[in-house]
C-alpha cells in the first residue's frame, strides 16, 4: 500500500522581536487549520518560558511546549522548551541537548532542516524578526527539498537582520507583512495536492543533512564524518576550539565543528570577537595576578633586607601595571591595539 502523504508542517523561527508577530500570525490561523505549526524562538537556556501559554491565548490552535516522542498532530502548535533543539520525523517529535547551532539551542536552523528533510514539500517555513542569521540555513534546506519559504518583510521587523539574510541567499516564495501571512498559510495548505516534485537536492546534500541532523540529535560528529563533508577550515570553532570544515549551501558558506557546533560566517565572527574579547581579560586577569605576587615577594624581600632585589621586583611590578593598563584600556575599546 503506498504511505499517506505526511501532514503538513509549518515551521516558524525568530528571535529578537519576533513575539509580537508570532502572535499575530498564530491568532490569523483557522480553528480548523490542517497542519501542525512547530515554533522555534531564541529563548534564555535557564528561564522557564510563558510562550506556550501566550500563544495558546493569542489565537483558536491549542499550543503547549513539545514533548519529545509525542506524535504530529494538525491543528496543534507545538514550542520549542528552552536549552532543547525541536526535530520533527516523518510522525514524531524528537528533542535533544545536541550542540549549539549559531550560538543557539533551540536552533531555527535545525527545526527547518528536520521538517524539510522528512515533509519535503509538505513544509512552509515562516522566517521573523532577528539578529544575526539563524533559519537562512534551514530555509535554504526547505527550498532544496520543494517547500515553501516565506520570510517577514525587513521593513515590519523589528530586528530585520534575519529576514534580510534569508532574502539575499535563499530563492524565498513571499516576503510578506505579518498580517497577511496567516492567509498565505491557508492558501498553501489547501493547494499542497496540486504542487508535487520540484525537489532539488542531490544525492551527497542529502546525505550531508541527514548526518547534521543526527549531529542536533545527539549523534557523535567526529564519528559521523563531518571533517569529510567539506574543505577543512583555518578557522577553530570559539565553542571549544575545534576543528571545522566549511559547508557549501548555495552563495551560503557555514562552519561546523569535528564536535558538532554549527556557525554562518556572521555568527562565526560574533563568536571570534568574544574569544578575543575574554582573551584579553585573561591576560588582564593573569597580569594582576603577576602584580599581587610581584608585591607579596617584594615586601618580604625589603623586609629581609635585600634591598636592591626587593627594587628590581617592584620596577617589574610597574611594568606588568602598565601593561595591565594597556590590555584593559584595548579590552573596552578606549585605545587601540598597539
Amino acid at each position: 500500500m503506498p504511505r499517506p502523504p505526511p501532514i503538513p508542517l509549518v515551521v516558524i523561527g525568530g528571535s529578537a522581536g519576533a513575539l509580537d508577530g508570532l502572535m499575530r500570525l498564530v491568532a490569523d490561523l483557522p480553528g480548523d487549520f490542517p497542519a501542525a505549526v512547530l515554533v522555534v524562538i531564541h529563548l534564555p537556556p535557564d528561564q522557564p518560558s510563558l510562550l506556550p501559554e501566550l500563544l495558546h491565548s493569542a489565537g483558536p490552535l491549542p499550543a503547549r511546549a513539545a514533548v519529545d516522542g509525542e506524535p504530529v498532530q494538525a491543528g496543534q502548535v507545538y514550542v520549542a522548551p528552552p536549552d532543547h533543539h525541536l526535530l520533527v520525523g516523518p510522525d514524531r517529535l524528537q528533542l535533544s541537548r545536541g550542540p549549539r547551532e549559531n550560538r543557539s539551542r533551540p536552533s531555527i536552523d535545525v527545526l527547518f532542516r528536520s521538517a524539510a528533510y522528512t515533509h519535503g514539500g509538505h513544509v512552509a517555513g515562516v522566517l521573523l524578526s532577528g539578529m544575526q542569521d539563524d533559519g537562512t540555513s534551514g530555509l535554504w534546506a526547505i527550498k532544496q527539498f520543494a517547500g515553501t519559504a516565506i520570510v517577514q518583510h525587513p521593513e515590519e521587523a523589528t530586528y530585520p537582520d534575519m529576514p534580510l539574510s534569508a532574502i539575499r541567499l535563499v530563492e524565498v516564495d513571499d516576503i510578506l507583512p505579518v498580517r497577511e501571512m496567516g492567509a498565505r498559510l491557508s492558501g498553501w495548505v489547501n493547494t499542497l495536492g496540486a504542487r508535487e516534485g520540484g525537489e532539488r537536492m542531490d544525492d551527497a546534500e542529502r546525505r550531508r543533512v541527514e548526518l547534521e541532523l543526527g549531529i542536533a540529535a545527539e549523534d557523535n560528529a567526529f564519528g559521523a564524518g563531518i571533517l569529510n563533508q567539506g574543505p577543512l577550515s583555518p578557522f577553530t570553532c570559539p565553542e571549544c576550539h575545534g576543528v571545522m570544515v566549511q559547508l557549501k549551501e548555495g552563495a551560503h558558506t557555514r562552519f561546523r565543528c569535528h564536535t558538532g557546533h554549527s556557525f554562518t560566517s556572521s555568527t562565526l565572527m560574533s563568536g571570534v570577537r568574544q574569544m578575543v574579547e575574554d582573551s584579553l581579560w585573561s591576560t588582564v586577569r593573569a597580569l594582576e595576578e603577576q602584580v599581587m605576587l610581584l608585591e607579596h615577594l617584594g615586601k618580604h624581600l625589603r623586609e629581609a633586607g635585600q634591598l636592591d632585589e626587593a627594587d628590581r621586583l617592584e620596577r617589574e611590578t610597574r611594568e606588568a601595571l602598565q601593561r595591565s593598563e594597556l590590555l584593559r584600556r584595548v579590552a573596552v575599546r578606549k585605545e587601540p591595539p598597539p
